[in-house]
């Protein structure tokens, strides 16, 4: 019987890294079943969605103390098997946000899709210098899962008028 685990790992980017962590769970019957990795600055994070045979899962936190004395923060944490969409009926929405940036675009955004009862997805932010200027430019891109008691409501104009406050552009949509 399978484990599910979501694996983590943060520390200083280097090549090979993804082979080395993935090798490790290849050699513990381990499958990649999602992830997410980043260069942050001058640190690289994983993030991991595994599968491992239940009986491998001590051997391969053992295995993992490799990365650990390399200075690496690695973390395992046993979950539920996935399921196909988080809020099954609930439809899905895009998100995309561009502008200036500044403090408390995400804050503003989260704690009003949070205020509605809208469930965050994914999220992926970055700020990216202006063509001509170099000024900082904010961008994100979400998926969003929204209940469908609020069908028809003004959650998107809700949205909208935080991005007005924010001086930033919003846009949502149906995917």
């Amino acid at each position: 019987m399978d484990t599910y685990i979501i694996y983590t790992l943060t520390g200083t980017d280097r090549i090979g890294l993804v082979e080395e962590v993935t090798q490790l769970l290849f050699d513990h019957g381990g499958n990649v079943e999602a992830s997410r990795m980043i260069h942050l600055a001058s640190e690289f994070a994983i993030l991991m969605l595994v599968s491992i045979p239940s009986e491998q899962l001590t051997s391969l936190e053992m295995a993992m103390q490799t990365l650990i004395a390399q200075g690496y923060k690695v973390t395992t944490t046993q979950t539920k098997p996935p399921i196909r969409q988080s809020q099954p009926g609930w439809p899905s929405y895009r998100i995309e946000v561009h502008g200036a940036d500044h403090e408390g675009i995400i804050h503003e955004i989260a704690s009003t899709v949070s205020q509605h009862g809208i469930n965050i997805e994914s999220m992926d932010t970055q700020v990216v210098p202006a063509p001509v200027s170099g000024s900082p430019l904010f961008n994100m891109q979400g998926l969003i899962a929204v209940p469908p008691s609020l069908a028809g409501q003004p959650w998107e104009a809700a949205l909208v008028s935080v991005g007005n406050k924010l001086n930033v552009d919003i846009t949502v949509i149906a995917v």
